[in-house]
């Protein structure tokens, strides 16, 4: 089941890859030039840079990850650069024509004297360098008349000027019969060429600038959203009781120890009295990236660390990296609860698995009924669940509190828009009722590394009795 699903994805991904990297050669090299050397090269690095993306969602499952990082870095910058160049090409594009339009209808009819006396009105065509024949185009500026003999125009001094003008008129050409038909402007092949030079220098210059700060607010040190939430049931001594909230940090190619170093470092400053991670922590296998998420045991806070599977920990074996959680310090609540505090004053900490599990096929998923069973359903209660699908229902069994994740926030434009529109709860505080949900951004970033319009976050939030 799960070899069929990656095959499909793989299969429709390449497809996808393939057709833009298409587009964007004609785009980039056979538009703006016709010497084979430049097609050439361009061939040759789309090619490159094709090939390596279709591969780059295989190859990181089997080889280590210290030997492909550098290699994934620079392939999946190369990713988000794409889409921003396909963006920026399609905004240009449309702005030109949109410019040409308006320039159509700006311009003024010409009255023009056809050959026999009669005159006759024409619109100005954006061809510049039109040449001016005898008898059958015209020249004309303005709205005076001109004729179209040879005579006339040399006469009026506007043959030559009508020539290079910004602005020249349409041919209007007679038909056997005496009847007059509107002959098309000849096609300018080189200012063709310089529209299409600036259109993708232009694509490349935006699309370079967006990547840039994408990949700077990535990989720069997650803000701190301080949230404080009433939570029905709280004991009065457990009042100012801090939560650390971090989600999709996806440790795996591209983020190593480093990244994690600094990420605890920053959540202890904060000295949280429990730290939560709901799920989407890892994007490798166990004995991959163990040395990068072992930074977890360095963790501070008074109740300790817990976790919740999300949808990635099932690609990589979710049994293997519960077990190595566990051994890192790290509790992992698999559709179970725990008693924070102590017995003067406590909630119920509540973890579920992943929401989508059950549906990719895997034997043990979302399961809130095993969950809560045993709880006393007037105490205050935090859910931790990667996904915040099923928030509502969850809140009408008495969770007070959900964290939540997976979302993203849609992690970088144009894709903020549509997670927007394709999830109610997309990034942030929610409520219903006396009821919260708390939908992170995430911590890290999956795929391209770029946060543009959702810059990563470690939330603190404050339980208010």
């Amino acid at each position: 089941m799960d070899t069929a699903r990656f095959i499909l994805f793989a299969l429709v991904t390449g497809i996808a890859t393939v057709a833009v990297h298409v587009y964007l050669y004609r785009r980039l090299f056979t538009a703006t030039s016709e010497h084979r050397a430049w097609r050439r090269v361009g061939m040759g690095v789309m090619t490159v840079l094709g090939t390596l993306l279709v591969l780059s969602w295989s190859v990181t499952r089997f080889l280590p990850m210290d030997s492909t990082f550098a290699v994934a870095t620079a392939v999946w910058t190369w990713m988000g650069m794409a889409i921003y160049l396909l963006l920026a090409l399609g905004v240009l594009g449309a702005v030109r024509k949109v410019a040409a339009r308006m320039q159509r209808s700006r311009g003024k009819p010409a009255v023009v004297e056809l050959r026999g006396g009669e005159t006759a009105s024409v619109s100005y065509a954006h061809a510049v360098g039109a040449s001016v024949r005898a008898g059958g185009t015209l020249a004309a500026t303005g709205t005076k008349s001109v004729s179209l003999t040879p005579e006339a125009l040399a006469t009026s001094g506007h043959g030559e000027a009508a020539t290079h003008a910004e602005a020249t008129p349409v041919a209007m050409a007679e038909r056997p019969g005496g009847a007059k038909s509107e002959a098309p402007a000849p096609v300018d092949v080189e200012r063709r060429r310089f529209l299409a030079r600036a259109t993708a220098g232009g694509a490349v210059l935006a699309a370079g600038g967006v990547t840039g700060f994408g990949m700077w607010s990535a990989f720069h040190p997650p803000v701190v959203n301080e949230v404080a939430v009433k939570l029905p049931g709280l004991p009065k001594a457990l009042d100012g009781f801090s939560i650390v909230h971090l989600s999709d940090i996806h440790v795996g190619p591209v983020i190593r120890r480093r990244f994690m170093d600094e990420l605890v470092r920053r959540c202890n400053a904060l000295r949280p009295d429990l730290v939560c991670i709901t799920g989407d922590l890892v994007d490798g296998h166990v004995a991959s990236l163990a040395p990068a998420v072992s930074a977890l045991s360095e963790l501070k806070s008074r109740h300790g660390t817990y976790f919740v599977t999300g949808n990635h920990e099932y690609y990589w074996s979710d049994a293997a990296w519960a077990e190595a959680l566990e051994r890192m310090d790290v509790h992992v609540l698999r559709n179970r609860h725990v008693r924070i505090g102590d017995t003067a004053a406590s909630f119920d900490l509540v973890g579920v698995d992943d929401w989508s599990a059950g549906k990719m096929g895997f034997s043990q998923g979302y399961d809130l009924a095993a969950a809560t069973a045993g709880r006393d359903s007037e105490r205050a209660s935090v859910l931790l669940a990667h996904q915040p699908s099923n928030w509502k229902v969850a809140a009408r069994e008495g969770m007070g509190l959900q964290l939540s994740g997976h979302t993203h926030g849609g992690q970088f434009f144009p894709f903020t828009l549509a997670v927007s529109a394709i999830w109610e709860h997309d990034a942030g505080l929610f409520h219903e009722g006396d009821r919260r949900l708390y939908v992170s951004r995430g911590t890290g970033f999956w795929g391209p590394p770029l946060r543009v319009g959702a810059p990563p976050e470690i939330v603190r939030v404050t339980l208010l009795a």
